[in-house]
């Protein structure tokens, strides 16, 4: 059966096989990455299943509920599911009801901090029984290099006709929404069948798709997320270097970057953080033999911001004996996501060197020790920015306020 989709003045064809009820199902979906592509997909049209082993994600989007806040989605969604394009399941034997196999899910690192090249493998084999000739299963999380080689073996050893893409998510957490629909697709495959459906199928976001090989694919994934942690690491070392001469990198940095386009992608100083960046940068790390000393000064710059800045901070002040509020505990401004914040391990550090410590944060709902901001700046004496929430941007308090990111346009000098 085939089902025709108009979009920007472009002819959309899906192929659909008679043989399976859905387009996609997709692995993983309940989550920050899984989801918003399931609605993409369910909202150009195609029928789509999520899987998830969290029976709570499942209920919230069979409820028309997003889990987490991602600008734009919670309209998309519930459009999808009254017109019954979407569909969440715990069950899963969905996976057998799709001609598409998206997988989303990440290769973690271990408590060795070594990549753990076996996580897909292992999450796929949970419902490998339910796997049906005739499938394109397409990893989409970042993946250790040859870990698609490594499924690719594993579907063969299984005795299955499936083709194996690697089509890597690029969106920025916050922006899905747009970035879905507007970012080129990078496509993988070995065989030409394969490449020609993930392309019909990421057609319905984007016209714009980049080829390249299964591992040309995870470097590439790889190579983006650890450019934009150096670049990070870069403005931190120089805003450590500035700050310890008395000098304010904000305006610093803002006279550079005036009406200089060379010098227009160099970023604020502030806490590099979240589920991909550090992780992805082991990984490379790992892959290269541990041979990566860029990426691990890198690392030791992000990681260390939290612990320069209380060090400065117990040189002007008697921590000991002020209570300190931490404002914002997500990893970003404007995102609920606490995974990876460097807030908590700022939180963690200032809980052996101050007198007393309070966090708050307008979006995060997942930790019950958070306080409402007026609490905090009520009972605080000094007061951190850790997250550069809009909210705090014209704040009103006497209470000496610490701003690396400068959203309040008071400098970062600390």
């Amino acid at each position: 059966m085939t089902s025709w989709k108009q979009r920007s003045g472009v002819i959309v064809m899906i192929q659909r096989d008679a043989s399976f009820e859905r387009d996609v199902v997709v692995i993983g979906g309940g989550g920050h990455v899984g989801l918003p592509l399931a609605i993409a997909f369910a909202d150009r049209g195609a029928n789509v299943a999520v899987y998830d082993v969290n029976p709570a994600a499942v209920e919230q989007v069979n409820d028309s509920r997003m889990p987490f806040d991602e600008p734009g989605a919670g309209p998309m969604l519930e459009r999808a599911v009254a017109r019954q394009r979407l569909f969440a399941s715990a069950d899963p034997a969905i996976v057998g009801t799709a001609g598409h196999v998206v997988v989303v899910i990440g290769t973690p690192v271990d408590e060795h901090l070594n990549p753990d090249q076996q996580a897909i493998p292992r999450a796929l084999s949970g419902c490998s029984e339910y796997l049906r000739d005739g499938q394109l299963l397409i990893l989409r999380s970042t993946v250790y290099p040859g870990v698609t080689a490594l499924v690719e073996k594993m579907i063969a050893r299984l005795g299955y006709a499936i083709d194996v893409a690697f089509c890597p998510e690029r969106i920025a957490e916050g922006r899905a929404m747009t970035e879905l629909f507007e970012l080129p697709q990078i496509v993988s495959a070995r065989r030409e069948a394969a490449f020609e459906r993930a392309e019909a199928l990421f057609s319905l976001l984007t016209a714009s798709q980049v080829r390249m090989t299964p591992e040309e694919a995870e470097l590439a994934k790889l190579f983006t997320n650890v450019w934009r942690y150096v670049k990070f690491a870069t403005a931190n070392q120089l805003y450590m270097m500035a700050n310890d001469r008395g000098l304010d990198f904000e305006r610093i940095r803002q006279g550079l970057m005036l009406d200089y386009p060379r010098a227009a992608d160099l970023p604020a100083a502030g806490f590099a953080a979240g589920p991909c960046l550090l992780k992805d940068t082991m990984q490379l790390a790992a892959f290269n033999n541990n041979n990566f000393a860029l990426g691990q000064t890198a690392m030791a710059i992000n990681e260390g911001l939290p612990l320069y800045l209380v060090d400065r901070l117990k040189r002007r002040y008697d921590l000991e004996s002020m209570a300190v509020g931490i404002l914002g505990m997500s990893f970003k401004g404007g995102s609920d996501d606490i995974r990876s914040s460097l807030a908590y391990k700022l939180k963690r550090i200032l809980s052996f060197t101050a007198g007393t410590v309070y966090c708050t944060d307008p979006y995060v709902t997942v930790d019950a020790s958070l306080l409402p901001l007026g609490d905090v700046l009520a009972k605080s004496d000094l007061l951190i920015i850790a997250a550069p929430h809009a909210e705090y941007a014209t704040l009103a308090t006497s209470k000496p306020i610490v701003d690396i990111w400068d959203i309040r346009g008071a400098g970062v000098r600390v």
